[in-house]
Parts: structure tokens; sequence; C-alpha cells
């Protein structure tokens, strides 16, 4: 243990140098809201070059203010003394003294590596590292590390029980802001791979593959900004839920260029939340489904007239469904897409009038193109076909799969009868309940096979540009800054990243790689996961296809990660034996910490089950500091959800067990783990994944049959 009195002094030398930090931040902030004051007032001064060099100054004293401003929070995190005496602040912001001394090393800097390369086995030159955990200006709380203890003075202290392990211990809060403090040396190898190829990071429960993931866009975004703020990052996540818990790491980092989506929000315009049973999202994400929309796309629209009549001079013209069909299949012959052909559809059906209408030997004909003319004046419908129009839509032509025998007529002779039929009755509820993640990638892959209609090119409006052609006057800052927000301004279906992140990669299907594919065709990957903790039940083989076409024949930087940090020892070994079940040779991680509390598990009696889980989680409140997660069955959520309004408030949040991939809490309560095993396809990897999300306590409820 820690003398009390040294622990103090430790803590009192920080703040003294954290004062000093914080105090050169205030000059820093001063210093460029002058330069930006200064820089306006050069505007009086009447020649060009004052001008420029004005617009120059109020750039770079406004960036520089808001970078300022936006780090200022947990600014320093971890120092490193060194064997040659120095020392160094490790935080999220380099800063630097009035005489041009280092105060803080940013932490992507390569002199700030050995604060997380550094082990006991390897010091790589540090002989203590200590951490340090403040709020707003005040440190309160430090741990350190001693892992070169030969080459420590004999006057150095050494504080707490290890900078991992009690950071670890705390409570995590509702984000990951802090996690940067626990990176260590096999995560920070992932971090800082090469930023080209695909750069694959596996491992269990707790081994910090999030936190990598985060943390390596971070660090290509500082490595090489041009290229990456550029093009963009995407962040993929397996849900809504995950997402919003991740969404304070990037910014966190100083970074806030990055794209963060789920895999139920990629498709522009929509977002489903709901997620379907696993048979049904085996069937779904299969590759197959992928031939069964081109059947569709290639079919006529649901109660469309079964001929076309035109009362044209006096004559009746009529165009019966198999020839309005056969327009249809010419159109669309040797791979066409449906939108990009309509107006060629369309001056098809227009020609076949015209043929019908010399036949009949109609009086006064005019020659085709006055013809064509005369039919669509005045019709705006026609005249948008004409043009190209708005053409189907995806969610238009998904919802021609909730017509049954459509359905079966697209899916014949490609799924199975009883796959025909999940279908068939998941559709069934489509207008009523709405889309699901899964068929966010349907939306995706009919858009890719309806294509898009053709326009017409519109000419670019110059933003400076009045009436009469005239140029205002705009400064080089403002051409500048206007440039920039057109970078950020990405489109809404934007395809063009540098750089790609997915995590829970084993939960992503064949047809959503394909969707994530589509956009990382220019980019570098990082792709994060683990296959015991995969939900998908589907082809195995099928999966592995459509993953390596995504990530086409790039490069591949494979890491392991080994060591669990989140769970408890007496947590992780309830996890461990569940999928032991599957897998009873499976390589699992170590977990590095013991708390001496073992899980609670209760068997309680069906009617008693809300009860129970009130006790339980008021209970858990107050045993911890930080987060309490429910997990449920995914049918019970709601329910339960109900059972506890009003409880915990914004520390309580109630998930299923889907939901909870990725996540993280400091105490878990959760319900009918029995329910979650039984599922015939991913049932013991679910429960895997449900049991191992507590940081610190673990309280499992069965109902009695």
């Amino acid at each position: 243990m820690t003398d009390q009195t040294t622990l103090e002094q430790e803590i009192a030398a920080e703040q003294r140098h954290l004062d000093r930090v914080y105090a050169r931040l205030a000059e820093l902030r001063r210093s460029a809201a002058q330069a930006e004051k200064e820089g306006y007032r050069l505007a009086r001064v009447g020649n060009f070059g004052a001008l420029v060099e004005r617009d120059a100054m109020v750039f770079h004293a406004a960036q520089r203010r808001y970078v300022l401003d936006a780090e200022h929070e947990g600014l320093v995190f971890g120092r490193l003394d060194l064997r040659t005496g120095q020392v160094l602040h490790v935080g999220r912001l380099g800063v630097r003294g009035e005489n041009a001394e280092t105060l803080v090393v940013d932490w992507r800097a390569p002199a700030a590596a050995a604060f997380y390369q550094a082990t006991p086995a390897e010091p790589l030159g540090v002989v203590r590292r200590r951490t340090i955990q403040s709020s707003a200006e005040k440190v309160t709380r430090i741990e350190d590390d001693l892992l070169d203890p030969e080459s420590a003075p004999a006057e150095m202290a050494v504080v707490g029980d290890g900078a991992l392990l009690a950071t670890l211990s705390r409570a995590t809060g509702r984000g990951m802001r802090d996690i940067v403090a626990t990176i260590q040396r096999e995560q920070d190898e992932a971090i800082r791979s090469p930023g080209s190829g695909v750069t694959i990071v596996s491992g269990g429960p707790g081994t910090g593959k999030t936190a990598v993931a985060l943390h390596r866009a971070a660090y290509l975004l500082y490595s090489d900004r041009s290229r990456y703020a550029g093009g963009g990052i995407l962040v993929v996540g397996p849900s809504s839920v995950f997402v919003e818990y991740i969404a304070s790491v990037l910014p966190s980092l100083g970074e806030e260029t990055a794209t963060l989506h789920s895999l139920g929000s990629l498709f522009p315009g929509m977002s489903a939340t709901r997620t379907d049973p696993p048979e049904v999202a085996a069937v779904k994400g299969s590759l197959r489904m992928r031939k069964v929309l081109e059947r569709a796309v290639r079919d006529a629209v649901p109660d469309g007239p079964d001929e076309l009549r035109l009362l044209y001079r006096g004559e009746l013209l009529r165009l019966e469904r198999r020839e309005l069909d056969g327009v249809r299949d010419r159109a669309l012959s040797r791979g066409a897409r449906r939108n990009e052909v309509r107006r060629v559809a369309f001056d098809a059906v227009l020609a076949a009038l015209y043929a019908q209408a010399r036949r009949l030997g109609v009086p006064r004909l005019p020659e085709q193109r006055a013809f064509e003319d005369e039919i669509i004046d005045g019709r705006s419908s026609a005249s948008s076909s004409r043009r190209g129009g708005p053409g189907c839509t995806p969610r238009h032509v998904l919802g021609w799969l909730a017509r049954p025998e459509r359905l079966r007529r697209y899916a014949g002779g490609i799924l199975s009868r009883a796959e025909t039929a999940l279908l068939v009755e998941a559709y069934r509820v489509l207008d009523a309940q709405g889309l699901t993640v899964a068929d966010i990638a349907l939306l995706d892959e009919l858009d890719a096979l309806l294509g898009k209609p053709v326009q017409r090119a519109r000419a670019k409006r110059d933003p400076y540009q009045l009436a009469g052609g005239v140029r205002e006057l705009s400064t080089f800052a403002d051409r500048q800054r206007a440039a920039r927000a057109a970078a950020r301004e990405r489109p809404e279906d934007y395809r063009d990243y540098a750089h790609v992140v997915v995590d829970e990669s084993q939960d992503v299907s064949p047809m959503q790689w394909r969707m994530v594919g589509r956009r990382g065709r220019l980019a570098s990957w990082t792709v994060v996961g683990d296959p015991a903790q995969t939900a998908w039940t589907g082809d195995p083989q099928e999966l592995d296809r459509a993953r390596d076409q995504a990530l086409g024949r790039r490069r591949r930087h494979r890491f392991a990660l080994t060591t669990n940090y989140r769970n408890s020892a007496e947590i992780f070994a309830v996890a461990a034996a569940e999928i032991r079940r599957l897998y009873p040779d499976l390589q699992l991680p170590t977990a590095v910490r013991s708390t001496g509390v073992e899980p609670v598990a209760l068997t309680v009696a069906a009617d008693g089950l809300p009860a129970a889980t009130v006790q339980a989680v008021d209970a858990l409140l107050t045993e911890v500091e930080g987060t309490v997660g429910v997990i449920t069955p995914v049918p019970r959520r709601d329910e339960v959800a109900g059972w506890l309004d009003g409880h915990g408030g914004s520390r309580l949040q109630v998930v299923t067990s889907l939901q909870a991939k990725g996540m993280e809490y400091d105490g878990v309560v959760l319900i009918a783990p029995s329910e979650i095993r039984a599922d015939p396809g991913s049932g013991v990897r679910t429960l895997y994944v449900a049991l191992s999300r507590a940081t610190q306590r673990l309280t499992t409820i069965d109902p009695t049959p």
C-alpha cells in the first residue's frame, strides 16, 4: 500500500504541472484571440498583400483556438519517467511552453509510443509509467507501473497497484473516453500497423478490439491527415446502441472527421433497429438473395395496367400487356439496369404506338418526333418519364416481396420451400413493423441493381457569382473555408472512403459485406472481431467469400489480442464455461485481474421474475459506481424495461442479447440465460457474449419452467 502522505505529495506534484499546462493553454488561447483580432485590424490597410495576410492570420488563429477549446477536458493523462532522467507528460494535445520546452506530448506522436508499448520485459527506456486521472483541471488520482526497478532512483515514489488494472477496476461511465490510457503493447502494435492493406484484429471478450479500431482511426488521421480526412474514415458497428456508446471516443482523441454508422443505418435515408430471428436473418443475409432481387427488379410493377390505351385523332391505339412486357425485357437485355433505361423504354413505347398508328392509317399522321411530342405535350408524368423520371426506388421494390405470390415466384429454384416460407412470414409484417437491420443490406443491393435515373447535367453554380455575371468580392479565407466545407459536405450516399473500420465483424452477413464493400472500394481497412461470438447461422464458406470479395486482394496484417482486460477472472470463468460447450479446445483470452467477488446465479419462479429483477438491479446500483446493464432475450426487452421504469436514470441501460455486442458495463443483470441458450442456431455464442459484458459484478436470473 502507498503511504497516504506520499500519495498526496505525488498528486500535488502532478497538479502543479497541470496548473502550468492550463496556464499556458490560457496564454495560447488569448494569443490566438489576439491574433484573430489583429488580423481583422489589417482589413483597414488597403493593399492586397495585407488582405491575404489577414485571411491567413484569422484562419490559423481561429483554428488553433478551436483545438485548444476542444481538448481542454482531461488534457493530460500520462507521464513517462525515462532512464535518461527526462520526464514526458502524455496527453490529447501537444503543448509547448513559452521557451519552446515540451509540456505535453501528443499521444499519437512517436515520442509517446512507449507509454503504450513498454512492458516490464521490454521497458523501452521507461523506468516509471504513470496514468493521471483528472476532473476538469484537478488531478483526482494517479497510478504507477514500475517497469525498470534497477534503474529507479532511490527517491522515486511508486503509487498504486498498477495503472492498467486500477483503470479497469474503476467505473467506466457511459462512454470510453479514458480508455486511451489503458492501451497496452499488443493493442498498440495493431493501432500503428501500416495504413495500407487490411489490418485484421482478432480477440476474445474484453481484449480491447473496439479500442484498437477507434484509436487506429485516430492514429491514421494523425499520421496522414490529407489522405484520411480528405477521403474520410467510415466506422461501422453492429447496432445503434453500440454506435451511440462509441460516439464520444474519436472526438475525445481530437478527431471529429470520421463517420459512424450501424449496419442498420448505412443506406441513405433509411434506418432500422429491429432484428430478425436468426433463421430469417440467415436467409436475408445469404448471397442467394441477390438472385431473388435480380428477378424482382426485372418484374412488372404490381397493379400496373394490363394494357395501354390512347385515343389519337379518332383512332384507339392500344398496347397489350404482352407488348409492354416485351418492351421492358428488351430494354433490360444484356444486364442493363432498370432506372438507367427508363427513357429508352419510354421511347420504345412511343415508337410502338407510332408504328401502330401507321398500320391503322391515322389521317394526317406527322413525323415520328412530332407525334411523340404531341403525345407527351401537357402530360407532366409522361414528360417526367421522358426525361428519366424518379425511377423505381429500392424501398418500392422491396415492398413487392410482401406479396407472397411474387416472393414465391422470385425465390423459386433459389431458396428452399422452408426458407421461402420464412421470408413470406417475415415480410407479411413489413408495412406494420417496418424494416429490419438485414433489410438495409437488401435495399443497398436493390439500389445497385436498379441503377440511378439518367438526369440531364446541370451547370454548376459559382458560389461567388451574383446576378448579371458579376463576381462578389471574397477573401482567400472565404474561399478556403468554402472548399473545406464542400469537402466535409459529402453526398448522403458517399462511397469513396479512404479507410473503413468494421467492428464486431463476425456478425456481418454476406449481403452486409457487399453493402460495406461498396463504400470501401478505394479504401484500406481495419476489421476486428471474434469468431466465437458470431450470431451468424448461415453458410460459413459463403460468409468467407463475401468478406474476401469486399476486402479484395489487399495485403493482410493480422494481430491477435490475448489478454482480457475487461472481466474479472471470476466473471470470465462463467463465460468461458459457456463457450466451452461448443468449442472445448478454443483458445480463450486470459483474464488478468481478480476481484474476489463471484457472480450471483438466481433461479426464481416465473411470476417472481419482475420483483427479483428490480431487487437485483437496485443492489448493483449501490454496489458499483458506474453503469449497470440489464441484458434480456430479444422478445423480453420491452417487458423488462417496463419493470425498471424509474430505476437508475442514465446509469441503467436495458438491451437485448444482440444489442449487447461490443458493450461493457460495471454491473450486469442477465435475464433468462437459459432462454438465450435455447436458440438452436447461435444461442450458446450469444449467451457467451452476454456473460462477458460486466467488469465488476454479474447477476443472472433464470425463471423456472
